[in-house]
């Protein structure tokens, strides 16, 4: 089944009703399906064909559903890229998917200018209000040129529908080849989980390029029948004021984004009560985080706690509202269509209780690496995916996430996860963000290094920090060094970009 059929099947079902907000801009289900259909006449028509790849550069906006759905419908795959990365790193993600289109938004002009003749392989260029030099085509005359595309392209469940790019923090990025089959057990997966009701209205903070606000958000929320209110960029009042405004049901973020609203000055002066379905992912919800959320949003009842990647489509495992404060920091279950288990370095199963690597198997699982057979197979053995990610499951067969197996350093011959330093490093009342890396020691092999955020007005000194950790952990455990930062930096998912720490002189 051709993913855009849950659009279809939406605007068949109740056309008049707002699929999408993006600023002033409100597209009723008819309208983008009316519209997303005549892009994709509009893309066949400028030649391309089934099987050929549209890579797709913008803000979130209208402008993303449109280009992603048509790029569906007409049966090709969709490039989706990072909108972070710098120039050279998005010339690689369109080489290196060898995409024969790009739809942008005008805030990449002067970006795919300077690029252009890195991108040889890209016939077609499609930008709103472009004034670009070498032949980019206005988004508007040339969407209204096509001619209407009345049924989806027929698809398969192994038909490749999406490209995500990794972060890249271990090397170049890698093109993980999702397709229509994986977006639909993820939706069941999701909606089953998650417990995602119809027609709700939902905030998408983060960026559509990522698969959590594409396809654990929009495209659920899409075929759920809901309206997606889309965010450009964070920015916290912006966001408050959309919630009371909006009265806005359902939210998703990484718990950095919640941190960030529940701090800011304003915050107390916006009404969210309308919120009562919240889910966190990206990175770890810690527990003192978890009762502060709880507080700031009085109509949930629980938070739902989701764990997944890339390279699984999306959803991996979710913790119910239900069980957020008596599972504490746990990511639930295994997804309802998946098989999900702890291994250890010959990937054998672990019991419950031992730390190992966690590892998924399901229709949800990637293809693989576009293009990387290598890297294919060192991430899929016997078609289980190996996550990186280390974690335990308990006697009940809860996971919990212990920390990425690559950041686990070793300090005179213990073992020690920084996710536990900076658990405890996040209950400090003057500390407001932390991340912990591990450095090289002469001595000791590796050490723990700590990066801290201060709370406004705090004269917080590294020798407390230290103090404070050795009160609550091991002595070993404890950071060696401590460096304060204005904010820690984060990848567009939320999640704190530890290679660029571990590079600070």
């Amino acid at each position: 089944m051709n993913v855009a059929f849950f659009l279809k099947n939406s605007a068949g079902k109740a056309p008049l009703k707002t699929a999408i907000v993006s600023g002033e801009r409100h597209l009723s289900y008819e309208e983008l399906d009316e519209r997303s259909s005549r892009l994709a006449g509009a893309m066949r028509s400028s030649g391309l064909e089934p099987g050929q790849r549209v890579a797709i550069l913008f803000l979130n906006s209208h402008y993303y559903p449109e280009t992603y759905f048509a790029a569906l419908k007409a049966g090709l795959v969709a490039v989706l890229v990072n909108t972070r990365l710098a120039a050279p790193e998005i010339a690689y993600v369109i080489g290196n998917s060898e995409a024969d289109a790009l739809f942008y938004g005008p805030e990449f002009e002067d970006i795919v200018t300077e690029i252009r003749a890195d991108m040889p392989m890209v016939k077609l260029f499609v930008s709103p209000r472009s004034s670009a030099g070498f032949g980019a085509l206005d988004y508007d005359d040339f969407l209204s040129g096509g001619e209407r595309l009345s049924e989806c392209e027929p698809a398969g469940e192994d038909t490749p529908c999406q490209i995500l790019y990794t972060s890249g923090t271990t090397g170049r990025p890698k093109g993980a080849v999702i397709t229509h089959g994986g977006l639909v057990w993820n939706f069941f997966n999701t909606i089953l989980a998650r417990e995602d009701l119809p027609g709700q209205n939902l905030l998408i903070i983060g960026p559509l390029f990522h698969s959590a606000g594409l396809n654990n958000q929009m495209t659920i929320h899409i075929g759920l029948g809901g309206t997606c209110f889309l965010m450009p960029k964070f920015e916290p009042e912006a966001v408050l004021r959309t919630i009371q405004d909006e009265k806005i049901g359902v939210m998703v973020a990484a718990p950095a984004v919640y941190n960030l609203l529940m701090q800011h000055p304003s915050a107390g002066r916006y009404d969210r009560g309308s919120v009562i379905h919240l889910t966190s992912g990206a990175d770890k919800l810690l527990m003192e985080t978890k009762r502060k959320i709880l507080s700031f949003f009085p109509g949930i009842r629980g938070i739902y706690n989701v764990y997944g990647l890339t390279e699984a489509t999306a959803t991996v495992t979710i913790l119910k509202a239900k069980d957020s404060l008596r599972k504490g920091d746990s990511v639930g279950k295994p997804a309802p269509f998946l098989q999900v288990r702890v291994v250890d370095d010959q990937d054998r199963p672990l019991p419950p209780g031992q730390v190992g690597e966690l590892a998924c198997k399901g229709p949800v699982v990637m293809q693989g690496y576009f293009r990387n057979p290598e890297a294919t197979r060192g991430a899929i053995r016997d078609g289980w995916l190996h996550t990186g990610d280390l974690a335990r499951m308990d006697e009940e067969g809860y996971f919990y996430i212990v920390d990425r197996k690559k950041d686990m350093l070793v300090s005179g011959g213990e073992n020690i996860y920084p996710r536990e330093v900076e658990e405890v490093l996040y209950t400090h009342p003057e500390i407001s963000d932390a991340a912990v890396v591990g450095m090289p020691d002469a001595t000791w092999g590796e050490c723990v290094k700590a990066f801290v955020v201060r709370k406004p007005g705090s004269r917080l000194d590294a020798e407390a920090v230290i103090e404070y950790c050795r009160t609550k952990l091991a002595s070993y455990k404890k950071p060696k060094t401590v460096e304060f930062l204005d904010v820690i930096p984060r990848s567009a998912s939320g999640k704190a970009l530890k290679n660029q720490l571990r590079d600070r002189k």
